[in-house]
């Protein structure tokens, strides 16, 4: 890697003569006549080490680091100095430079401390990286998947995360909307300020606009002192609505002058209080049906969806079933002081055999019933809600109007291999395919069949 340095004195010999010794040595050197240059620079972004006179026109090196270390805190940065000013060098190392050198500089002593001075941004940058991965997996902990529609809505969590843009979360109940936003609020700049939530379906429209704006004391019956309201609490931080469809079309104005204008007045108040807050906003309803109803502001539907992130339902993602399952089961054992249980082959056919028209929250509570239900170590089909073993009778394997040939293909020969409890070769005979075309598509289309029974 070829390291770029920043040469910022205004002594033309002593920044050339330096600027040539790093030229040689194999770095990219940019040259400053003084601090206010030097710093236009370094705000272009590529420079990984700054080395800068103390005492310069325009702006003095003890600024410069200043500014260098309120926009990249810890970034190295060496000072020159003459004899008279070693006590400006000793404060611009309690400010964070990464070392001094009196003039005349010693080149191969500079040339040490650059080499030392980079190596640890390295390792600052590595630590860094990993720790930002670290949160990263964290962050996807409790959002479990593996299927294509899952891994497209990781991605456009990590995209859009560190952003500030707005971010609508569309979806059916249960999906797991709320998680996408802790996930979204965990990974981006404001992870370690507020993130608060507001369910404004629960709220009556009166009581919500005080939950989100505040009061002030008097404003109303029982407002018997000033309240801070969701948005000055968020402030700096993530403000997530859920169930945005449910306010009305009064306080959709009020919302709308706050995304605009980032100003609002609490209840009952004259003072305008201005908030720094990154909004995300989850819904069940068709919002573009909503608009043409006339029930919800075009204007704010687009200052709420700048990104859209759609989650799937369960039925359409059966391939993520398993890991839910486990999860699920390992945590209610955790949960009641029980051993993690095993599913029989009836009662995981019926477990996939289901359109989970509640998604992840109805599969949750279904494995904790049947985990309370279960008589010992094993998950029966008798101990699964009467509605999962009803459709399972009638042996019926559901494909949704609108399936691809190829997802259709995909859940044949899961659901038929799952119902012959693993058995590849009456699967094979069942499906019409040879057990090598059975084994392909099985890899082609990642179908792992827990049972593992091949058994002929």
């Amino acid at each position: 890697m070829k390291y770029k340095l920043l040469i910022a004195d205004d002594e033309k010999n002593i920044r050339n003569g330096l600027a040539e010794s790093f030229a040689l040595d194999g770095y990219d050197v940019v040259e400053a006549a003084d601090g206010l240059e030097a710093w236009n620079l370094f705000a272009k972004g590529d420079i990984d080490l700054v080395i800068s006179d103390l005492r310069m026109p325009s702006l003095s090196g003890e600024d410069l680091l200043k500014r260098i270390h309120d926009e990249i805190p810890g970034f190295p940065v060496i000072i020159l100095t003459g004899h008279g000013s070693v006590a400006g060098a000793v404060d611009a190392m309690r400010n964070g430079a990464w070392d001094f050198l009196t003039k005349p500089v010693h080149v191969d002593h500079l040339n040490e401390l650059v080499k030392q001075a980079l190596a640890n941004r390295e390792l600052v940058l590595k630590h860094k990286r990993l720790e930002e991965e670290i949160d990263r997996k964290k962050q996807f902990e409790s959002l479990i998947g593996k299927s294509a529609a899952m891994r497209k809505v990781f991605d456009l969590i990590s995209r859009a995360a560190p952003a500030r843009a707005s971010i609508l979360i569309t979806g059916e109940s249960g999906v797991g909307k709320e998680l996408v936003a802790d996930a979204i609020h965990g990974l981006s700049p404001r992870k370690g300020k507020p993130f608060v939530k507001v369910h404004c379906a629960a709220l009556a429209s009166s009581l919500l606009e005080s939950e989100l704006f505040g009061h002030e004391k008097g404003a109303f019956t029982g407002a018997v002192s000033r309240t801070r309201g969701r948005f000055e609490l968020a402030n700096e931080g993530t403000l997530f609505l859920d169930e945005i469809g449910e306010i009305d079309q009064n306080l959709q104005i009020k919302l709308l002058r706050v995304l605009q204008e980032r100003k609002f007045e609490r209840v009952g108040g004259e003072e305008t209080i201005e908030t720094d807050v990154r909004l995300v906003a989850a819904t069940n309803k068709d919002l573009k049906s909503e608009i043409e109803k006339g029930n919800f502001r075009e204007d704010l539907y687009f200052r709420l969806n700048v990104v859209n992130i759609e989650v799937p339902p369960l039925r359409e993602r059966k391939d993520d079933i398993p890991l839910l399952v486990t999860s699920f089961l390992n945590e209610f054992a955790v949960e009641n002081n029980k051993p993690v249980p095993t599913i029989d082959d009836k009662a995981r056919a019926c477990i996939f055999a289901y359109d989970w028209p509640g998604n992840v929250r109805e599969l949750r509570n279904c494995m904790e019933s049947a985990m309370v239900m279960a008589r010992g170590t094993m998950i029966t089909e008798d101990d699964l809600p009467p509605g999962l073993r009803v459709k399972n009778d009638e042996g019926w394997i559901r494909i949704p109007v609108g399936t691809s040939m190829e997802e259709s293909e995909k859940i044949i020969i899961r659901d038929t291999l799952a119902a012959h409890k693993g058995n590849k070769s009456k699967a094979s005979e069942v499906l019409g395919l040879g057990r090598k075309t059975l084994h392909r598509k099985l890899v082609d289309y990642n179908i792992t069949d827990a049972s593992e029974d091949d058994s002929d």
